[in-house]
């Protein structure tokens, strides 16, 4: 079924090639034999192989059981086992469970074909129960083995037993299983990926129980069919050179070697020598070309190398090498001209200058390679020449010109070394003299690199005309540190000038921090320096950051200066008790560089609390209540858990002090209550904090009265007048208190109308010993009550017998009409007329003339009974007037603004003043007649 088949392949050269390939023949008949499989009875304990029997196949097989009508397939375990090797399916101790009908499954992977054979059935006897017995291996794995290199190999080693036996696995030699071994869930087979030549040796199974052991041994040998190490290559020579060709395999065994000429074997001859994998022919002829095969095997395998030798015979040909048409050269520079024919064999050269053969001397050297070498040059080397190719088939020749250049290309402004900061711009100069007929091409590289400035790199510019290739480097960075060379091309020569530039910038961030101790109050760092980018480290500053801190800020440390070689320090004045990230940075000369990483977030220790509350103060309250009140301590300056207040108050001019806890860290208030307290009476008080650590510090005593009853006695003599259309007076007589009848701090003034039914429309506080109070905003001509009542931190005593009065009605509505005036030098009269009233306002009491200069915010008042006036004003400029009515409700409407020009003997009824309306402020007004003019206060 495995037969060995060979390729012949022939061109049209009638070149052959000859390969061998094994053919595997794959097949699986469709059925099992259709005969009923006998019942296979069994004792409880006692091991069993069920045999799959399959049917005739060629090719690899993969076998699987199903139990009963269950879909899956039978799992192994260290009972049960099926063999890949004989397809049978192994129960090392049956047990009632195993009881039931078991199918074989088998699949041929390359057919891709499965077909399954007819169940089994397996059923328990009735006659007892197997005893203990030791194991009896039933699937063994081969005395010897064949293994070929990487391949992977499978041992099986399966046993019945009662108990169940244990399956184990060694090197015979002693040695350890390979690392790469793989075990089945059973340990039932042992899988050698990979196979080299170290796993050949004795492999042994021991399957063991209570009862016993038994061993399998067997000898896993190493082949390795054969792999090139070096083959032949495709080969050109010229006739009568010689060949010599060599190929390497490895194997094992060693393979041997057998060479191949157009598919036909070559034997040694008087010019072929062959030995192993070397092939020498001497003396090359045309007919030496063709295929040739080094063939290498050992009885695995054989593995073919091809390559193909060409012989060749021409004559000179220039056609594809000719001779350079122009040499360009410099005097005093060097040259050479290359001769490179295409020639078998090998032609012989000789060079002519024009007409004459040119000999070698000490300027002019004829090269092994052909080629022609003129040192030192002179304008009279100028002129043609000519190489000359011969051989025994002809001559070939090819001629070219060699130009000689006076002036030589010097780089006159090299670049030059450069210190500079990081940010600046700097220009390094490359400029040259040269030949004008010469074209000149400018190259920079950086650290051997070559800056492509045509793609516009960020950073670096070109600069400068045809004989300047200066190179401008714009915001210079630090990794722009390094070696510039500015090379300069041209066709005859190539020169270069090398800078070195040294860029210096802030330190890079400091790296590895870490709190390496950390105590209440203080805090041990370490650190590693970062770069210092060219210019040294001078100073280290340490930060640190919390949640209640704004940001990063400075910290003192031990030492206080941290200088560039200083990498730990103690950080002090930390608080307790709270969580730190510290982060350091770095400074040299040029300025501060990046902070580093922060560290990880550690907390201090706690300690006892330092800081004591401020702002003691308190007071008020209910009677028997002493009322303290402090500003509480922020979370950072609590120093550990467990946080609260210790408050202690005493009597004035007692010894005892009375010393309470409150707990809540967010309290800033304490209420002491005691029925003997005496309202009003000092306490020395003061506060301090604690925590889980201990008592910390007191704050200074301070005086804090006791809680009050409310004033017991109502005011006297409270009166009410109406003031205008929208005020009344209420006034009162000052209550003369003492610490029985409740001190008074101020006294509540209590308004309502008649419509309200006594409910309180209003109320308004005055402090100390004021006696009277205006109310504003009312209703006009309306009735209202008032009444007083004291006050005090407890509250408000009795009010006094309400009184009334009704407010004024309200102040004319309609404005004084009709107004006009005349202007004589600065005497300006005035008339208009009287006001009339409605029946719900106020009579009109008199006028009020209000007068400014235009550009001024000062207003005077002019008040008159009469519905004339005269005014003696000097006229500057413009005047701006307006009149408004006096009853007791309060000012009435006023008039349109009237403008008087700056202007003498006019007269008019009254100009509309077409600005925006002005505002007054409020006046103050002494009434006097006889027109008397008073300021605007």
């Amino acid at each position: 079924d495995i037969m060995s088949y060979q390729c012949l392949a022939t061109s049209l050269k009638n070149l052959i090639i000859k390969k061998k390939k094994k053919i595997h023949y794959i097949r699986l008949q469709n059925k099992f034999e259709t005969k009923t499989r006998s019942t296979v009875s069994v004792r409880e304990g006692q091991g069993v192989v069920l045999l799959c029997g399959p049917p005739p196949h060629v090719g690899d097989l993969s076998y699987a059981w199903t139990f009963n009508d269950n879909p899956l397939y039978v799992q192994e375990d260290n009972r049960r086992f099926v063999s890949q090797e004989t397809g049978n399916l192994y129960i090392a101790k049956v047990e009632p469970s195993d009881v039931g009908n078991y199918t074989c499954f088998i699949t041929n992977k390359e057919a891709q074909r499965s077909v399954q054979g007819p169940p089994t059935p397996l059923v328990q006897r009735t006659d007892g129960v197997m005893g203990e017995y030791e194991p009896k291996i039933e699937v063994r794995f081969p005395e010897t083995i064949q293994a070929a290199k990487d391949s992977s190999i499978k041992l099986e080693c399966f046993a019945l037993g009662n108990p169940v036996p244990n399956i184990s696995w060694r090197r015979m030699d002693g040695s350890l299983l390979p690392g790469k071994v793989k075990y089945s869930k059973s340990k039932a087979i042992l899988e050698i990926p990979n196979f080299q030549q170290e796993d050949e040796g004795f492999y042994e199974c021991t399957a063991g129980n209570l009862r016993g052991r038994n061993i399998a041994k067997g000898q896993l040998i190493f082949y390795a069919p054969p792999e090139w190490e070096q083959k032949i290559q495709n080969t050109y020579l010229s006739i009568y050179d010689s060949l010599f060709w060599e190929c390497k395999a490895s194997g094992k065994p060693s393979p041997y070697y057998t060479w191949l000429k157009n598919g036909e074997r070559l034997n040694p001859e008087e010019r072929i020598q062959i030995e192993n994998g070397t092939l020498i022919i001497t003396m090359l002829n045309v007919s030496d070309s063709g295929i040739y095969q080094c063939a290498a095997e050992n009885k695995y395998q054989i593995i073919y190398a091809n390559a193909e030798l060409k012989v060749l015979a021409s004559a000179p040909n220039f056609s594809k090498n000719p001779i350079k048409k122009v040499s360009v050269v410099q005097v005093g520079g060097d040259i050479s001209i290359e001769c490179k024919p295409i020639a078998f064999p090998r032609a012989a050269v000789s060079w002519k200058r024009g007409t004459e053969n040119l000999r070698q001397s000490k300027r002019v050297f004829l090269i092994e390679d052909g080629s022609l070498k003129i040192y030192n040059v002179t304008r009279s080397d100028a002129g043609s020449y000519t190489c000359i190719a011969t051989n025994q088939f002809g001559v070939a020749k090819s001629t070219g010109s060699l130009v000689v250049k006076a002036e030589r290309t010097v780089i006159t402004i090299p670049p030059s070394k450069m210190d500079v900061t990081v940010g600046e711009s700097i220009v390094l100069p490359c400029q040259v003299s040269h030949d004008p007929s010469i074209e000149v091409v400018f190259v920079w590289s950086f650290n051997g690199d070559i800056i492509d400035l045509k793609k516009g790199v960020t950073h670096f510019e070109r600069i400068g005309g045809e004989s300047a290739g200066d190179l401008m480097i714009r915001n210079i960075q630090l990794n722009h540190s390094g070696k510039y060379m500015c090379t300069v091309q041209t066709t005859l020569e190539i020169l270069s000038a090398v800078a070195d530039i040294i860029v210096r910038g802030p330190p890079g961030p400091p790296e590895d921090v870490r709190v390496e101790h950390i105590s209440s109050s203080t805090s041990q760092l370490s650190w590693r320096p970062g770069p210092d980018n060219n210019s040294p480290i001078q100073i280290f500053t340490i930060q640190t950051r919390t949640p209640f801190s704004l940001g990063w800020q400075a910290v003192s440390t031990v030492p206080e200066i941290l200088n560039g070689k200083t990498y730990n320090a103690t950080v002090v004045g930390l608080s307790p008790w709270v969580e730190y990230e510290f982060r350091v940075v770095a400074g040299n000369s040029i300025g501060i560089g990046e902070p580093s990483k922060p560290s990880e977030l550690l907390r201090t220790k706690a300690s006892v609390p330092v800081v004591a509350p401020t702002n003691i103060n308190g007071g008020g309250g209910s009677r028997s209540e002493l009322v303290i009140t402090w500003e509480s301590i922020p979370e950072e300056l609590q120093n550990g858990e467990g946080f609260g207040y210790i408050v202690m108050f005493r009597p004035v001019g007692s010894t005892t002090w009375t010393k309470e806890r409150v707990l809540s860290v967010e309290s800033s208030r304490f209420i002491y209550r005691n029925e003997s307290i005496i309202p009003l009476s000092p306490f020395e008080v003061k506060v301090g904090v604690y925590n889980n650590e201990g008592e910390g510090s007191l704050s200074t005593a301070s005086i804090v009265y006791s809680g009050e009853d409310e004033p017991r006695m109502a005011p006297r003599g409270t009166s009410v007048q109406s003031v205008s259309a929208s005020e009344m007076e209420v006034s009162w007589n000052a209550i003369d208190w003492n610490r029985n009848t409740g001190r008074v701090l101020g006294y509540e003034v209590l308004y309502w109308t008649d419509d309200s039914k006594e409910s309180m429309i209003g109320k308004i506080r005055v402090s100390g010993n004021v006696t009277v109070k205006n109310i504003t905003g009312l209703k006009a001509n309306t009735l209202y009550f008032a009444s007083v009542r004291a006050y005090n931190t407890a509250g408000t005593g009795p009010s006094s017998t309400p009184v009334n009065v009704t407010t004024k009605k309200s102040p004319p509505s309609q404005p004084p009409a009709n107004i006009a005036w005349k202007l004589t030098n600065s005497k300006l009269c005035l008339n208009w007329e009287h006001v009339k009233t409605m029946e719900n306002e106020s009579e009109v009491l008199g006028y009020k003339i209000l007068y400014r200069q235009n550009r001024q915010s000062k207003t005077h008042i002019l008040e008159t009974n009469n519905t004339s006036a005269e005014l003696l004003v000097p006229f500057e400029e413009d005047y701006l007037i307006e009149i408004r009515t006096v009853s007791d409700g309060g000012d009435g409407s006023s008039s349109e603004e009237i403008r008087i020009p700056k202007m003498s003997s006019l007269s008019s009824r009254g100009i509309q003043v077409l600005e925006p309306s002005v505002h007054f402020l409020p006046v103050v007004l002494v009434t006097f007649y006889s027109f008397a003019i008073q300021s605007l206060i």
